[in-house]
């Protein structure tokens, strides 16, 4: 963990995961970037010089193919992906220094510096592995080409990765019961040469990594399990025509690369690095260096001799990501960083995901809240800014409702922020044409002063919600301040005691625009200039919280308008018709398909009776349930078995409802082995059937503990 408290006299990078050029932006993707931009904007706020960069993602698998599906060049559907993207991210006030792609020139001779690197150093080696190949196709299958098992949880999974499952990257072969995509035929393994990242080269730098990596616990505990078991070496080509060439010549034997593309893996955090190149390149390195945050030194360093003070020398780099993605950032990155003769991360933030109205969010059902659906709903960015950031911790899963995002709106930011600004700005310029001559109390400015300092500490311990709710706190503040005093009963009997309970109003006013101006930009720039205040908020210190407003201001106007509930009612129905409409064409698809299901074959090994006897199968009822918030899919559950109440890990997240699981009866299989997952210990199995999870129980009421035989 990092003992400098920001900000430090290094530059510093914010980055957020690139988003893949393969379709439609929802919400769940704009909370990372959201969050990107607000943490970028905190550390600006507390005087840390930073860039905040990202790029699309313009290779991969699933461009290929939807690009054929369209009948188009993978570059242009990719490229149109991206021109949108770049596009909608301002209509958020998501304000990148520099937005890219994986496919511009920059990121290509990157990407082919970092691959060279590697080889002089040894880090790259030669494979023949089994690679899938479609006899009808006649062709190879890279990646997401491929379907079948996941070999390390059962589940479903790409070539990939098991992101229906364990969430692991797989290496190409590594699936089980491979198909391809192309035509739904089985696949068939062929030898192939491939080359390899050697990460076992970096074991030992990856496990003090991890124990210096700031951020969020998911992205410090989860890779553990990768680096301090087998780790697996990266295989960094593919059999494609799209995608970064792998560099000719740069190994013994290789005089075209082989026809083979980098991994997109490969490429895609390159362009982290790109981008701030591209920045510095725009805007010069007199105002940021792009060599000062990615080089160590400001020179690039090589080798396996791990030198900690590397740290010290280098810029502050911030990964914002989603959860999903922590093993490529975490694992792989530094590794390929440090093969590079580059710096490392500093943190690494790993989101939560969003659910709808309490459940998984879903593309393929359309449940989900689009960007350009929030857009054209009429409402303000920094809205949707506040509720995704201050809605929970950032490695929390946060539930997107349209009713709860009319509550807190109403509540939080027009009831409390809305109400105490323009009451005090208007009481002010009305009685006094703006802000009245006296001093700010030492009980106020005492105040202000807490909430910068809370502002700060926050920024240091990446705590996002704390960011977005310090200065919410302090209008609470101001509200109940200007409620007990009630200057408009002082004006006529106690003048000079209403001027100072205004003054110090108006004091408060421009603290909450200094501090909320990471999380409403837009709105505090408002205010900023009903204050009457010169340039803008943006470009302020922090202390300037506690500068003296203007003398002089015109009448304010009202900062936020209330949502109706006509407005939401509206919005539920649209997006209920679309989850139903969804839904029925699902069930139609599932009726076409129920006499193809593909079941499992039985097990050939028979067990006596005499070990069916031996396996202890209760009825039990689930008490209370607990999400894990570490894990992607597991709950923790109390399951009633009559004789007692047990501890069991189940993984039910994203297939139950959480708060239905209460009072759900089921069939536990007690004398399973205790286990430790996540560090909750699980003492049983709940049984359920399928990759949905259903839920095993009794046709009656049997007795809570009931033996089943």
């Amino acid at each position: 963990m990092s003992d400098q408290q920001f900000p430090t006299d290094n530059p510093a990078v914010v980055t957020v995961g690139l988003p893949y050029a393969n379709g439609d932006l929802h919400v769940g993707h704009l909370r990372g970037y959201v969050n990107g931009d607000v943490y970028a904007r905190a550390l600006r706020r507390v005087g840390q010089q930073t860039a905040f960069v990202c790029g699309s993602d313009m290779h991969g698998t699933p461009i290929v193919v939807n690009a054929a599906e369209d009948g188009v060049d993978p570059e242009e559907y990719a490229l149109e992906y991206h021109e949108t993207y770049a596009e909608t991210f301002p209509q958020f006030n998501v304000e990148f220094d520099n937005y890219g792609h994986t496919d511009d020139a920059t990121n290509t001779e990157l990407t082919q510096e970092f691959v060279r690197s590697w080889v002089e150093q040894d880090h790259v080696y030669e494979k023949e592995i089994q690679v899938g190949y479609d006899p009808d196709a006649d062709q190879w299958l890279p990646d997401r080409f491929v379907e079948g098992t996941c070999p390390y949880c059962g589940e479903h999974a790409r070539g990939d990765e098991c992101d229906e499952g364990c969430q692991r990257h797989l290496e190409p072969g590594e699936i089980e019961d491979p198909v391809s995509t192309l035509t739904g035929n089985p696949a068939e393994y062929r030898a192939r040469e491939h080359k390899f990242l050697r990460l076992n080269d970096f074991k030992e730098y990856l496990g003090g990594f991890l124990d210096r990596l700031d951020g969020t616990k998911n992205a410090q505990n989860q890779p553990r399990e990768w680096v301090e078991g087998e780790l697996q070496d990266l295989c960094i080509t593919r059999d494609m025509d799209w995608g970064v060439d792998y560099p000719a010549g740069e190994d013994e034997g290789t005089e075209d690369g082989d026809d083979l593309v980098l991994y997109v893996w490969v490429d895609a955090p390159i362009e982290y690095v790109a981008s701030t190149k591209q920045y510095t390149e725009r805007v010069g390195a007199d105002t940021y260096d792009w060599e000062d945050v990615w080089k160590v030194g400001g020179e690039q360093r090589h080798g396996t001799d791990w030198d900690d003070d590397w740290t010290d020398e280098t810029g502050e780099i911030v990964h914002v990501i989603g959860r999903d993605i922590i093993q490529h950032h975490a694992v792989f990155w530094p590794a390929m960083l440090r093969g590079a003769g580059y710096a490392e991360p500093r943190a690494i933030l790993a989101t939560g995901f969003v659910n709808i109205d309490g459940n998984s969010l879903s593309t393929s059902r359309n449940r989900a809240v689009w960007a350009e659906e929030f857009l054209d709903a009429g409402f303000h960015p920094d809205l949707f800014r506040y509720y995704i950031v201050s809605g929970s911790g950032i490695e929390t899963d946060v539930d997107f409702s349209w009713n709860r995002f009319a509550e807190r709106v109403n509540g939080e930011l027009v009831g409390n922020v809305g109400n105490f600004l323009y009451r005090s700005l208007l009481f002010a310029q009305r009685n006094y044409g703006g802000t009245p001559e006296a001093d700010t109390s030492d009980d106020v400015r005492e105040r202000i002063e807490a909430a910068i300092e809370t502002f700060e500490t926050a920024v240091s311990d990446y705590d996002l919600r704390t960011i977005a709710d310090v200065g919410v706190e302090l209008a609470d503040f101001g509200n109940e301040y200007i409620q007990r005093n009630e200057p408009w009963n002082l004006v006529d009997d106690d003048p000079e005691a209403a001027e100072q309970v205004i003054r110090d109003c108006v004091q408060l006013s421009k603290a909450v625009a200094v501090l909320l101006q990471p999380v409403l930009p837009e709105k505090a720039e408002r205010v900023w200039g009903q204050l009457g205040e010169q340039g803008s908020v943006a470009d302020v210190a922090l202390s300037a919280a506690l500068d003296a407003p203007p003398a002089e201001f015109d009448e304010p106007t009202e900062l936020f308008a209330k949502v109706e509930d006509d407005h939401i009612a509206g919005l539920n129905d649209q997006l209920q018709r679309r989850i139903e409409a969804a839904s029925e064409d699902e069930d139609e698809a599932s009726d076409d398909e129920d006499d193809e299901i593909e079941l499992e074959s039985l097990e050939d090994e028979r067990i006596s009776f005499e070990e069916f006897q031996g396996v202890d199968m209760r009825v039990g009822e689930i008490t209370a349930a607990e999400d894990i918030e570490d894990s992607d899919n597991l709950l923790e559950l109390e399951v009633d078995i009559g004789i007692e109440t047990r501890q069991v890990v189940a993984g039910l997240k994203g297939l139950h409802e959480i708060d239905d699981l209460p009072g759900t009866r089921v069939v536990l299989l007690a004398n399973m082995e205790k286990a430790e997952l996540f560090g909750r210990e699980s003492n049983g199995m709940v049984l359920a059937a399928g990759e949905d999870a259903d839920l095993l129980t009794t046709h009656e009421d049997s007795p809570l503990g009931t033996r089943i035989h």
